[in-house]
């Protein structure tokens, strides 16, 4: 298997893992803040879905479709902070439209993968710098991609899982 189709795999099985984590979830589940410091489903996954949206499309140079295509059409009642910012408390505030951000999902996924599919081989060999610089350190676009954007999904959707669990409901679809 090439980089490429090892990259484009890893993201759909994430995206895929991550959209069967989100089965079941009602707006009252999306909602349910649990005790400690864990912030709702909701708000977690519109995380995953933004960082992936605003992060990729800053790595490529071009709007993200949450200011552009899905602009007030995201499903989050208030922007996040700004990047950088503790996001926890605005986690604990958003209300959430499940639909919508499962439609938004759906482009976002699909964009990715388009990016992917597409980029060229510099996207994959050329180290530089990308829209976590300098904490995270210069690295390939395809790389950020794959290490990056593939464990912020991964990470954030068993946080999702544990908060699902936490209300006695099934988390991961395995």
């Amino acid at each position: 298997m090439d980089a490429r189709a090892m990259v484009r795999a890893a993201m759909d099985t994430n995206h895929h893992i991550l959209e069967g984590t989100m089965e079941g979830v009602t707006q009252e589940v999306a909602h349910w803040s649990p005790p400690g410091n864990p912030v709702p489903v909701g708000a977690n996954y519109a995380h995953i879905l933004m960082g992936e949206d605003f992060l990729l499309s800053g790595l490529r140079g071009v709007q993200p479709l949450g200011m552009t295509t899905f602009a007030g059409k995201m499903g989050i009642s208030e922007p996040p902070p700004d990047p950088g910012a503790a996001w926890d408390a605005w986690a604990r505030r958003i209300k959430v439209d499940v639909a919508q951000l499962r439609a938004y999902a759906q482009a976002v996924y699909a964009s990715t993968d388009a990016y992917l599919a597409s980029a060229s081989q510099a996207d994959f060999e050329t180290v530089g710098e990308h829209p976590l610089s300098p904490v995270v350190p210069p690295m390939s676009k395809v790389a950020f991609v794959s290490n990056v954007l593939l464990g912020h999904v991964a990470n954030h959707c068993g946080e999702i899982s544990t908060v699902k669990g936490l209300q006695k409901l099934k988390g991961y679809p395995f």
